[in-house]
């Protein structure tokens, strides 16, 4: 379980002043000009050695992605940083908690990423439905720029300018090249890929798009050097991250906790437990609504962890835990993620955009039993059909709670197709119904 002397967002639950001054109490904005002193490569290398992986979803690693951006920069093509803040997978509420009450984190994490990449300019660009977050965001920068900590002739030596864009409300713009396509004035539709963003990214110039998370926690890498921050966790699976626990837990919660923490230290420790009692524990998403769920079963001794999680045929993802009890119908819980993904499809992939409406009606008549067994090989024969099939990964992520659903409670879903049969044909018995 991680410390409070290892905490790195020591104001997450707004309990402190969020501005400029608190957040400098904090260590925010501590020898920034020495860390960027010691030059580009200085930092890229330190990030690498760190370990640190994308906190957005993927999980890959941060120090990396930045070295893939070119070295030599024109005038014709500026690179640009690309802070994703479209919070917008179901179950997640980590980024907007740092943009309400630790702004300052991601304003200097996007001043040093921005140094590290040779970028001018970074773009932040924000979920639609977040209103306050923006204003909070917005009046961080302006304190930023009036103590000449970014702008032009900064203190630091590097001019950087810091803009937020917010969003329309799309679930797609999450992807990061229909982000970079939004941000241009465009449709927000995912692009094909290659070219990737780091050759040609916005407006056509080597762009990388990072997630709130992942540059909020660099300048306190940098500065506590990353054997602190490798030294926690687990191997590959390092640091510390921030984990939005919510649904049948008595007390919901953000909380950052160490990688590779057991789930029920996590659950108990945080949340108060499960409501009703660890054996009222019926399935948990444990990253986010796009990742196949798990059975009770498999949670008893769980490591919180991109590694184990994908071994289990699921996936960390954001770190949104979502608990459901057995008061749950997982079937039509399952149903509603199917008719998210449904209205958030762009429509430009047909996998997708005639996928993912076919699942969801299906998904409804087996809510209610109306359906017969074969149609349960069928959907996930669809679903396999679907998943890796489109330009981005909504496809997968529409695809992937059924799979869950049908791997670990596929008795319980005959079951209800079983009950239906025998109410519609009358003196029909289960028995006689099989």
């Amino acid at each position: 379980m991680l410390e409070d002397k290892d905490r790195i967002f020591t104001n997450i639950y707004g309990l402190q002043d969020w501005g400029l001054e608190g957040a400098r109490q904090r260590g925010s904005w501590d020898g920034t000009k020495t860390i960027i002193e010691k030059g580009r490569d200085w930092i890229i290398d330190q990030m690498k050695a760190s370990g640190l992986r994308g906190r957005g979803g993927a999980g890959f690693p941060t120090g990396l992605k930045w070295s893939f951006m070119p070295k030599n920069v024109s005038p014709e093509r500026p690179h640009y940083l690309v802070v994703n803040a479209d919070e917008s997978e179901p179950g997640t509420c980590k980024d907007r908690e740092i943009l309400r009450h630790d702004p300052h984190h991601l304003v200097e994490g996007c001043l040093i990423a921005s140094f590290a990449m040779g970028a001018h300019a970074c773009y932040i660009y924000v979920r639609g439905e977040f209103i306050r977050e923006r204003e909070r965001l917005q009046a961080a920068i302006d304190q930023a720029y009036e103590a000449r900590l970014i702008g032009k002739n900064n203190i630091h030596g590097w001019d950087f300018d810091l803009y937020v864009h917010h969003g329309a409300g799309a679930y797609i713009c999450g992807e990061e090249t229909a982000l970079l396509e939004s941000l241009e004035g465009k449709k927000g539709q995912p692009r094909l890929k290659p070219p990737f963003p780091a050759n040609m990214g916005l407006y056509g110039c080597p762009t990388t798009v990072n997630n709130v998370e992942s540059i909020a926690v660099a300048p306190t890498i940098l500065r506590r050097g990353p054997q602190w921050f490798s030294s926690l966790g687990k191997p590959n699976n390092v640091g510390t991250k921030l984990f939005c626990i919510s649904g049948h837990v008595n007390k919901p919660c953000t909380v950052e906790e160490e990688m590779g923490i057991d789930f029920r230290t996590l659950i108990e420790k945080h949340c108060g437990g499960v409501r009703g009692g660890w054996d009222n524990l019926l399935a948990v998403i444990p990253g986010g609504s796009s990742v196949p769920l798990l059975p009770a079963a498999q949670c008893q001794e769980l490591s919180m962890d991109f590694d184990t999680l994908r071994n289990l045929k699921s996936g960390l993802g954001t770190a949104a835990v979502i608990v459901m009890d057995k008061s749950t119908d997982v079937i039509k819980a399952i149903a509603r993620l199917s008719h998210f993904y449904k209205h958030e499809s762009c429509g430009q992939c047909t996998p997708c955009r005639e996928g993912t409406g076919w699942m969801w009606r299906v998904m409804e008549r087996l809510v209610k039993g109306e359906a017969e067994k074969k149609e349960i090989d069928l959907l996930l024969q669809v679903t396999t059909q679907i998943e890796g099939h489109t330009i981005c990964a909504l496809g997968d992520a529409a695809a992937w709670p059924i799979q869950g659903l049908i791997r670990h409670f596929r008795p319980l879903i005959e079951e209800r197709i079983d009950a239906y049969h025998s109410r519609a044909v009358p003196g029909v018995t289960l028995a006689a119904a099989e």
